[in-house]
């Protein structure tokens, strides 16, 4: 159990840190601009580029895993979604923030930092995957939906290019694409540019967690929607568990890359819940208790994945 606590502490601390900074300083929330622009178009695209081009090909083309990962979050999404059809009383719009909730993990800001700390590098490659494909599928449904629900008055078209804009210029996903080319073509960047990577990159974890925990310290708390129990019981327990089931039925997969799977996959909701809210004027005062419960929540679901992975209570392999 302290080597649990070892793992977790650090991990939840800088978020704790961050909460405790945001609620004491009450710095505006516009401080935040410059670190967010840091972690995400700088440290954590580092991140993935440098590991991913420093491994072998042949591991990043693992299609069955990819296709197992996002079909499960899509099931959540899909769960969550009717959740909210039914409390919301057919609300395509509100449905569709609570499907997010309920199937976007905290993948880029959490998931790196945790992935790495608990199972180390090896875990580089499938967090890359997941992230860049659940981002992808999550890119594609609040656009999709959101336009079906009227809240877009733009044509297919349009909303079809502004789907394939936001994936194809996301810098995680850029990241992951340069990664993968570059590993693809053997290709190594000059031992300056190399070690520039690596400070960006050692930096990634420790600036992401502390910023994400300043930005659910600023955020309006809103109002508790008594469907937020369900939502995050999907969350934070059925997904892990459903991609847990799914991976080691089909089977074949390294024994880090499902414990990946299932970390990424317990995670709290993403603090794009309450950006995606905001960007179509939906739940917008309840978005963010989402992301503040689940993330209060989470130290206690997380910590208990991360024992029941590392003492063999979940048999990975």
């Amino acid at each position: 159990m302290l080597e649990v606590i070892s793992l977790a502490l650090p991990f939840f601390g800088l978020i704790i840190l961050g909460f405790g900074a945001g609620k004491i300083r009450r710095l505006p929330e516009s401080g935040l601009a410059w670190m967010n622009f840091f972690v995400i178009y700088l440290a954590l695209p580092a991140l993935f580029y440098r590991l991913l081009s420093e491994t072998p090909f042949e591991q990043l083309a693992n299609v069955s895993y990819i296709a197992a990962t996002t079909f499960t979050t899509y099931i959540v999404f899909a769960v969550s979604f009717c959740i909210g059809v039914a409390v919301t009383r057919g609300s395509i719009g509100e449905s569709t923030i609570l499907g997010i909730a309920g199937a976007y993990s905290n993948i880029g800001y959490m998931g790196p930092g945790l992935t790495l700390a608990v199972l180390g590098e090896q875990a580089t490659v499938p967090t890359a995957l997941i992230l860049t494909f659940d981002n992808a599928l999550m890119f594609t449904l609040a656009p999709l939906l959101m336009a079906l629900a009227g809240t877009e008055n733009e044509s297919i078209a349009s909303t079809l290019k502004q789907i394939a804009i936001k994936i194809f210029t996301h810098p995680f996903i850029l990241a992951t694409i340069a990664g993968v080319a570059a590993a693809a073509l053997e290709l190594r960047p000059p031992q300056a540019i190399n070690t520039l990577l690596l400070y960006l990159s050692n930096a990634a974890a420790p600036c992401a967690l502390f910023a994400m925990g300043v930005s659910i310290a600023l955020r309006p708390m809103g109002r508790v929607p008594v469907e937020l129990p369900l939502i995050l019981a999907v969350k934070l327990l059925l997904h892990p568990v459903l991609v847990f089931l799914l991976l080691t039925w089909l089977g074949g997969f390294d024994p880090t890359w499902i414990a990946t799977a299932v970390l990424m996959s317990c995670l709290p909701p993403a603090t794009n819940v309450f950006v995606i809210a905001q960007q179509y004027g939906t739940y917008v005062q309840r978005a963010s208790s989402f992301v503040l419960v689940g993330t209060a929540v989470s130290i206690i679901t997380v910590t208990a994945f991360i024992w029941a992975l590392t003492t063999g209570f979940l048999p990975i392999g």
